[in-house]
C-alpha cells in the first residue's frame, strides 16, 4: 500500500483504520507515515494526523523517536487537526524531561487562548496535567489557569477542567 495515496484517496474513519492496520507495529511503515505527517502538504498532514493517532493508540512506543519533531510542529502554524491529534497523542505518553519546558509553554499558551478550538485546549490541559505528575511545581499554576477558565468555559473546558482539578488534588 502507498500510504500517501491511501491517505488522499478517501477521508473517512474506515480508510484511517485501514491505513493504521496496514502500518501496525511495523517501524518502517510508521517511519513512512511520520515522514508524510511532517512533510505535508497541509491536507496530507491533516489526514495523516488522524492515522497517526490511531497508530499511536495501538502502540504509543512507536512515537518516541519522533517526539522532538512532533513538539516542533506545534510551534509552527499547524492545522488544527495536526495540533489536536498531536496533543492527543502527547497526552497518552510519558513526556521526556528534556521536552517538558517547551511543551509546557506551548500547552499553557493553547489552554489560555480564546481562539484555539476547544479540543486543542482540552488536550493541552491533559498534557499539562501529565507533566505535573513529574513536575509538581506546575500544579499550582495549572490549577489557577483552570479555575480562571471554568466560569466562562465551554462544556468541554468545564468537564475536563473539573476532572483535572480533582486529579490535581490527589497529587502530592
Amino acid at each position: 500500500m502507498n500510504i500517501r495515496e491511501a491517505i488522499l484517496q478517501e477521508h473517512s474513519k474506515k480508510q484511517v483504520l485501514k491505513i493504521a492496520n496496514y502500518v501496525g507495529n511495523d517501524k518502517e511503515r510508521f517511519a513512512e507515515l511520520m515522514q508524510i505527517y511532517f512533510d505535508g502538504p497541509y491536507r496530507v498532514t491533516q489526514r495523516g494526523a488522524w492515522v497517526l493517532h490511531h497508530c499511536a493508540e495501538n502502540n504509543y512506543n512507536l512515537v518516541y523517536p519522533y517526539l522532538d519533531k512532533m513538539v516542533e510542529i506545534l510551534n509552527e502554524n499547524a492545522h488544527n487537526a495536526v495540533k489536536r491529534n498531536t496533543l492527543k497523542i502527547l497526552g497518552m505518553i510519558d513526556i521526556p524531561k528534556y521536552l517538558m519546558g517547551t511543551l509546557t509553554n506551548k500547552c499553557f499558551a493553547y489552554l489560555k487562548s480564546e481562539t484555539e478550538p476547544i479540543a486543542i485546549r482540552v488536550f493541552a490541559m491533559t498534557v499539562l496535567y501529565n507533566i505535573t505528575k513529574t513536575e509538581p511545581d506546575l500544579k499550582h499554576e495549572l490549577k489557577l489557569v483552570i479555575e480562571e477558565l471554568l466560569p466562562y468555559g465551554s462544556a468541554g473546558i468545564k468537564s475536563r477542567g473539573k476532572k483535572t482539578l480533582k486529579l490535581l488534588q490527589k497529587l502530592k
